[in-house]
């Protein structure tokens, strides 16, 4: 063993001996960002290939997830703005997307997949090959529930929401006044993509960008958040125990 890995290996169970008894998110949100840098600065000429990559990093996120007891991962994938980006740099995300997920969904995986996002933009194969990859792992259980986020925006998710709430009332014959008075947080929350799962704890950002870009807008309000300054397909074990290090030593305040 070279020393290098000696001293991560090292590293690496202090960390998970610090975390011992300490508080875990339940739901962890992670913005895989920075693959096509990674892929650059690695001297690729091919972008996708750092998504390809970053997609290889995925499982075994969603590894150590399950190793940390976390119930709830949501991953955001595409933007719906990226939706519009040429389809030469489109269609290949896609085709990544879409082999992830199908092979999460393969047997053997414990992970029950649920797709949100707008996926009536997607085209039509990425979107079937989506729904199949999410009902053939519905009702597993002893794996995480992990969300992916395709062709998501919040702004378009909260959208969602109440349309589906008044639509949900009006089948019901109430009038457009009668929804308005007894409308509530609660209600919306009814109606979200994540809708009977906790909110997440903990959302995480690689390639040091600072900001949500629209990611989980309703559901971040008591998140905590951490950013990582490397880009995703470096993203290790060790960065993702520093994570939940961070996490375990912030004293969480709910609306102050």
């Amino acid at each position: 063993m070279k020393l290098r890995d000696l001293v991560y290996s090292v590293y690496e169970r202090r960390l998970i001996q610090l975390l011992a008894g300490k508080p875990r998110p339940r739901h962890v949100g992670v913005m895989c960002d920075g693959n096509r840098r990674w892929a650059r600065d690695m001297g690729y000429v091919d972008p996708n290939d750092g998504h390809r990559v970053g997609a290889a990093r995925i499982k075994e996120l969603l590894r150590w997830c399950d190793e940390a007891g976390i119930a709830h991962v949501t991953l955001y994938l595409l933007a719906t703005d990226n939706l519009r980006r040429p389809a030469a740099e489109l269609d290949p995300l896609l085709e990544i997307i879409e082999d992830l997920s199908t092979e999460l969904a393969e047997d053997g995986n414990p992970w029950q997949l649920r797709m949100v996002g707008a996926l009536d933009l997607l085209p039509a194969d990425t979107a079937a090959a989506l729904k199949a990859a999410q009902e053939r792992t519905a009702g597993r259980q002893g794996g995480a529930h992990v969300n992916i986020a395709v062709g998501y925006t919040g702004r378009r998710e909260i959208a969602d929401a109440v349309r589906s709430l008044l639509q949900e009332h009006a089948k019901a014959g109430a009038t457009l006044e009668e929804v308005a008075e007894k409308l509530d947080v609660e209600h919306i929350a009814e109606h979200l993509y994540t809708r009977g799962q906790p909110d997440p704890d903990l959302i995480i950002r690689t390639s040091g960008e600072q900001r949500l870009s629209g990611f989980l807008l309703w559901q971040s309000a008591h998140s905590e958040f951490y950013f990582c300054e490397l880009n995703w397909p470096d993203f290790r074990h060790v960065d993702f125990l520093r994570a939940l290090r961070a996490y375990a030593g912030r004293q969480r305040r709910f609306g102050a």
